[in-house]
């Protein structure tokens, strides 16, 4: 419309902008309700700090219900992610279970109420600079008393060491993949071999120095051990 009016021909686009402002507005609003959503999905229920296991699944059945009805207005975009979060929600949320799990012990080891523990992970999680946390806080000092620093630390090892993401057997089977092509069928003495191999071969090369010239075998158990070869009973080559 600009250069058509430069040229004295604005009249020209005039039809078409008019025609394309409304489609504009839904798109704008399409995307404004999606964002809320996987905000929601993102900071909500996929954060390690939120509610039990339960009532995750019923707010992610409800992201979840709200992009399909959103699906008919931009399918190719929306249908993909829809289908592919109803298919994954348990794998997904697995996480939170453990998590679960692990705050009940620490409520039960600490003589305290689960929903406190769990307070206290939130506040562990939120903006140290918000004013509400320092609230919640002095809240929780209050009533947990000696026991809160032991408590906040055993929440924060707990918090540490959850794994939300497949990346770690996404890592395995990136390095298992490049051996599959050797046979179609993986039985169990192949199998029993490869995992002898990359067990005990050394690796050549680390980003930790105190890795290199050692192999997983001998960084778990701390302890040496002969060449692969010679540990399944042959002499290895060496050159005079």
């Amino acid at each position: 419309m600009a250069r058509a009016k430069q040229r004295r021909r604005g009249f020209t686009q005039s039809k078409r902008l008019s025609l394309l402002r409304p489609e504009h507005d839904r798109a704008v609003a399409l995307a404004d309700e999606v964002s809320v959503l996987i905000g929601w999905l993102r900071d909500d229920i996929l954060a390690v700090a939120g509610p039990d296991h339960p009532t995750r699944c019923q707010l992610f059945d409800f992201v979840v219900a709200e992009l399909d009805a959103r699906q008919s207005r931009c399918p190719h975009r929306i249908g993909p992610v829809v289908r592919a979060l109803r298919n994954q929600r348990d794998d997904l949320l697995a996480f939170a279970a453990a998590v679960d799990q692990q705050l009940a012990a620490v409520a039960q080891e600490y003589e305290v109420s689960p929903a406190w523990v769990r307070e206290l992970l939130a506040v562990s999680a939120a903006d140290a600079c918000c004013p509400a946390t320092w609230q919640r806080d002095a809240q929780l000092r209050r009533r947990l008393g000696s026991r809160y620093w032991g408590l906040r630390e055993a929440v924060a090892e707990v918090a540490s060491e959850t794994v939300r993401a497949s990346s770690v057997i996404e890592n395995l089977n990136s390095r298992l993949r490049g051996y599959f092509f050797l046979r179609r069928h993986l039985g169990g003495a192949y199998r029993d071999l490869l995992r002898f191999f990359l067990n005990h071969r050394r690796f050549a090369r680390s980003e930790h120095p105190e890795r290199v010239g050692k192999s997983p075998a001998q960084l778990l158990t701390g302890c040496s051990h002969p060449h692969g070869v010679e540990l399944l009973g042959y002499q290895p080559f060496k050159h005079n």
